[in-house]
């Protein structure tokens, strides 16, 4: 869509800006190595951070997709990264070396998330689920072998090396609420497990940081609902809590002597830094722009020295920048600025936090894109085609960070509306566990009541809504059809769900966990599981439908689209008539790849042009 007088922009020119990921401070801070993919795709870039220059340091050697962070080698000798086939996700873990050379370093059997490295570069600490669960594991760079540090039921992940490189902290949960976490500390052979006294049953502790001299632990709990951080003292087992605790914070990191402690604090969607100034005893928000600020974890990769941070940045209508902050000056200055090319940034609007009721009076929040005004719609416009757009998770939230995706369908005279409906993040531990049990329930209500409150406005066509969402997201859509199938005109599943069993039978272990966690047992809890899986209510859906899916994606299986659209074919429905699918190759679970994010682009705006 466009108006008369001014063009949409095209899929590729916007997808085709140059994007960077996981910004890494090196140990001693002189460079930052990121992803970026300035000349097509991703590669690794260094960045030289007195002079500014940045120099690409590998040729297509690094994933497509940009999903996991990278880690540097405590010599600064190397960069750690993940790597896998297609976006399978099934990650081994390789290296770029100062040679110039990348090699697989530790092969996999099945998915492998990076943690930590020892300060002396000899040990690589890693995730993985090759066993029955997501466990710790320890490889020995010298021996070029790997041993399994935990094996509990229940996911386990997070670890962090101390500073004498003696022990790790992680969590897991080793009681049977499954919504809770707990913080432990083990020697690094795996031995001597110490559960730390944080929280209560049923609360989430969490662990970001050591402190120097390996005392204390920076850490986070929400047993008061709000998360908050604090600082554990290994030797006393008592906590300082810190913050007027108004607001959830989360831990980010330390400073190397210790004197500065970093969170992130969650205000309307923005999520603005926060320095505890522990010699002081002062703490302030950083004098940055209203936006999202985004830390890299752990000491060496943030600070560059006591002082001074780094991190990403961004708004709504600008993207995403690289910051350098001086504590004792609170003046920034941008490492890495956001390429625009030839796009003109008036075309990006502003989003604006609002609130609304849903059906039982529960206030929710949102985020609307609102094109009037910008180059594709004229102030006045009071016809404007609108999309809901639901973010994934569920426990995870829309905030006011740079969206590619809304700000394009915004180019386009789309206005959009991101609703951060019951078990998203950011409001406290009941908020977000409200969706437990209830899949498919009022979180849906809270959805359908955004769209509501969205056709509402005497700008908005009503006739003209669609709902689009990705992962969760994607069941949210087929949820939304099937429940409502009069309120949309037509709705966009991207890597959607449709069938809960179906998805328990296939996903990994630590994803089935999280399903146990959010929706109980699914033979005890069988006919709950049947309701709120889409698929049994296939026969309720009247408007179109598009489908999207990639065929290598692990966590939401490319056959949770194919048996719907088989059932709507069932029901004599024609695909490009009544419905449209596509199957996505070489994609997983979402790409950041720039002729996979064209590819969607051009997808997602030529059905919403076409029905809209």
């Amino acid at each position: 869509m466009s108006t008369e007088t001014t063009p949409a922009v095209d899929p590729e020119t916007l997808a085709s800006l140059p994007e960077f990921y996981h910004p890494m401070a090196s140990p001693d801070g002189d460079e930052i190595a990121f992803y970026y993919d300035e000349h097509g795709r991703n590669d690794l870039y260094l960045l030289d951070r007195e002079s500014g220059d940045y120099e690409r340091v590998s040729d297509g050697d690094v994933p497509r997709n940009a999903r996991w962070p990278i880690l540097w080698s405590r010599d600064g000798g190397r960069v750690y990264f993940h790597r896998d086939e297609a976006g399978n996700e099934q990650n081994d873990i390789a290296a770029w070396n100062r040679d110039g050379e990348t090699e697989t370093v530790v092969e996999v059997d099945g998915q492998g998330m990076l943690s930590d490295t020892t300060h002396d570069g000899r040990y690589l600490l890693y995730a993985s689920d090759e066993g029955t669960q997501l466990n710790l594991y320890r490889y020995d760079t010298e021996t070029d072998e790997s041993i399994q540090l935990t094996e509990y039921a229940q996911p386990a992940g997070g670890g962090v090396f101390g500073p004498d490189d003696q022990r790790i902290a992680y969590v897991t949960n080793e009681s049977e609420t499954l919504e809770n976490s707990d913080v432990y500390v083990m020697d690094i052979d795996g031995n001597n497990k110490r559960r730390l006294d944080i929280g209560i049953d049923g609360s989430e502790s969490t662990v970001a940081e050591w402190f120097p001299g390996g005392e204390r632990l920076l850490i986070a709990d929400n047993a008061d609902d709000l998360t908050r951080a604090g600082i554990y003292d290994l030797d006393t087992d008592e906590i300082e809590w810190l913050g007027p605790h108004e607001h959830e914070e989360s831990p980010q990191t330390v400073s190397p002597t210790g004197r500065y402690v970093v969170v992130s604090r969650v205000v309307r969607g923005a999520s603005v830094p926060v320095v505890y100034d522990r010699e002081d005893e002062t703490e302030r928000e950083l004098d940055i722009p209203d936006g999202v600020a985004s830390f890299p974890p752990g000491r060496e990769r943030t600070f560059v020295d006591d002082t001074t941070l780094v991190f990403s940045h961004s708004r709504p209508d600008e993207r995403q920048e690289l910051y350098q902050y001086e504590l004792t000056t609170d003046e920034h200055e941008v490492l890495l600025e956001a390429a625009y090319e030839d796009v003109d940034r008036d075309i990006f609007a502003d989003a604006e936090y609002i609130t609304y009721e849903s059906e039982d009076g529960l206030e929710i929040g949102g985020l609307l894109y609102d094109p009037r005004g910008t180059p594709a719609c004229d102030t006045d416009t009071t016809d404007v085609p609108a999309v809901v757009s639901v973010h994934g998770g569920p426990q995870a939230r829309a905030s006011k960070s740079f969206n590619l995706l809304a700000q394009f369908l915004l180019t386009r005279g789309y206005a959009v509306f991101q609703p951060n409906y019951r078990g998203s993040t950011g409001r406290g531990r009941e908020f977000k566990h409200t969706i437990h049990d209830d899949w498919g329930g009022m979180e849906q209500v809270d959805v359908a009541e955004g769209g509501k409150w969205l056709m509402d406005r005497d700008w908005v066509d009503e006739d003209r809504v669609a709902v689009f969402g990705g992962s969760y997201g994607g069941y949210s859509v087929y949820s939304q059809l099937t429940q409502y199938p009069d309120l949309w005109t037509t709705g966009i599943a991207y890597i959607g769900i449709t069938d809960l069993h179906r998805l328990y039978e296939e996903d990994m272990a630590h994803f089935q966990h999280s399903l146990r966690m959010q929706m109980g047992d699914p033979e005890e809890n069988y006919d709950l599981w049947r309701d709120r899986s889409p698929i049994e209510h296939v026969d309720n859906v009247k408007q179109p439908l598009y489908m999207v899916h990639g065929v290598n994606d692990p966590r939401c299986p490319v056959e949770q689209a194919r048996i719907f659209r088989d059932a709507l074919e069932e029901r004599g429905w024609e695909e490009d008539e009544d419905f449209a699918y596509t199957e996505l190759t070489d994609e997983g679970h979402g790409s950041t790849d720039i002729d996979q994010k064209i590819r969607m682009f051009t997808l997602v705006s030529d059905y919403l042009d076409g029905w809209l």
